[in-house]
């Protein structure tokens, strides 16, 4: 798990590979892990949001698209996934 500067670094390649990319695909918390198991090694981007109640975001590549899911409970998450927990996930309208 990527911690401090680090994590963020993760984090700012990804966001513009999505602004590159165009496209995020948005599924349910169950198929999020579907998509997951299709992977041998993961790499999820999460992060807590919510103005009232808190809830969970996920982000993830799979054969060149991006995967999100919004879940009120944590996803419990694969073994051999790879966690970057940031500050926050922006989806673009």
């Amino acid at each position: 798990m990527y911690t401090g500067g680090g994590a963020a670094a993760a984090a700012a390649v990804i966001a513009n590979a999505i602004k590159a990319s165009g496209a995020i695909i948005d599924v349910e918390p169950e198929d999020f892990l579907k998509i997951l198991a299709k992977t041998k090694e993961p790499l999820v981007v999460t992060a807590e949001g919510g103005v009232f109640k808190t809830n969970y975001k996920y982000i993830t590549s799979y054969k060149g698209l991006f995967f999100h899911t919004k879940a009120k409970d944590p996803i419990k998450m694969p073994i051999g996934t790879e966690l970057i927990k940031a500050n926050s996930i922006s989806i673009p309208d």
